[in-house]
């Protein structure tokens, strides 16, 4: 081989080493660039989510658990409420609760149930101690009150809450890119800034933006609140899935950070990562319970009469849910050891 041949073989090493080391700085650059710009972004929702978080009065822990749950390893319960805060509606600032949904979370089994709560339920509210409507126990207690009459109701803790108004409903679905949803009946509905007639849905199954959602969550002059709750159940569980998928998280800076004061919660942002993991090895299911009972006029005043026998029914449903039993006997175990 002469010397111009291994001058060129030489020279065509230094150009491949050359190239491989800029191959390689560029991935580097990438991947710091990358990092540091995850780092930002899960930085900038978690400072946004402190905005959102409300602690309870009680203290992390539910008097009906023998200790803090963690949602990262504990089967856990969260109670979504829904407000209509808008000035027309309000009474001396305080809201009432429009809509009552409790959720159960087993993290071995990947499910959730849920049952809704009609918002003119006859029950004990122990702020006021004494019965009412139970959307009045959000009026007098504020969210303590209103978990602890739910608690009181089921004998089951509500661990977690999440409290969010009509405006953080519509942002919320929204930014999700809408919903799926059969939507079970054909209704008009005003939207959420009152405007008659503004929402028309058809029966069937449909893409839904954020104020369609709304509208087929509030509705229910025309039928009843039994079923308003089936459809606010619907509505909430595509809403789960949908924020539960893989495409949906990486929006979940920009859901947190457009929410601001429509919505708070008692979680920390780290809590709310933990429930995406319900989303992997093949998503969750959902089940959904319903209450029962019956009209009724008590001073000229209007309420529903739950059906005891079926309360204590689902009370034991979700208490066999989140292992209630399980957990204080292992609690228990561990302490004796």
């Amino acid at each position: 081989m002469n010397q111009n041949s291994r001058y060129s073989i030489k020279r065509k090493r230094k150009r491949r080493k050359r190239i491989v080391k800029w191959i390689i700085l560029s991935l580097a650059l990438f991947l710091g660039v990358s990092v540091t710009y995850s780092a930002y972004l899960f930085y900038k929702t978690s400072v946004a989510a402190e905005s959102t978080q409300k602690l309870l009065a009680r203290g992390e822990k539910s008097e009906k658990r023998v200790r803090p749950v963690d949602p990262k390893y504990d089967n856990i319960s969260i109670l979504f409420v829904g407000i209509d805060d808008s000035e027309k509606r309000k009474l001396g600032g305080k809201t009432r609760a429009d809509a009552l949904i409790l959720a159960t979370f087993n993290r071995q089994e990947r499910t959730i149930k849920m049952v809704s709560i009609p918002r003119d339920s006859y029950v004990y509210i122990p702020v006021e101690q004494k019965w009412d409507k139970i959307n009045h126990s959000h009026f007098f207690g504020d969210i303590d009150g209103t978990i602890e009459t739910v608690e009181e109701l089921f004998d089951v803790p509500v661990d977690y809450y999440v409290r969010l108004n009509f405006n953080a409903f519509v942002k919320i679905v929204d930014t999700l890119g809408g919903i799926d949803v059969d939507v079970p009946i054909t209704f008009t509905e005003q939207d959420s800034k009152d405007r008659a007639k503004a929402i028309h849905l058809e029966k069937g199954y449909q893409h839904l933006n954020g104020e369609e959602a709304l509208a087929l969550a509030r509705t229910r002059k025309i039928d009843n609140d039994l079923e308003r709750g089936k459809r606010q159940q619907l509505v909430l569980e595509a809403i789960i899935k949908k924020a539960l998928s893989l495409q949906s998280i990486t929006k979940y800076d920009d859901l947190i950070e457009t929410l601001g004061d429509n919505i708070t919660t008692n979680m920390s942002f780290g809590e709310l990562l933990s429930l995406y993991s319900y989303a992997l090895d093949g998503g969750v299911k959902i089940e959904r319970y319903q209450l029962t009972g019956s009209d009724m006029y008590l001073h000229h005043t209007y309420y529903f009469q739950l059906d005891e026998q079926k309360v204590q029914e689902i009370s034991q449903i979700l208490k066999i849910h989140l292992e209630l039993n399980e957990t204080r006997r292992a609690f228990v175990q561990n302490k004796a050891a």
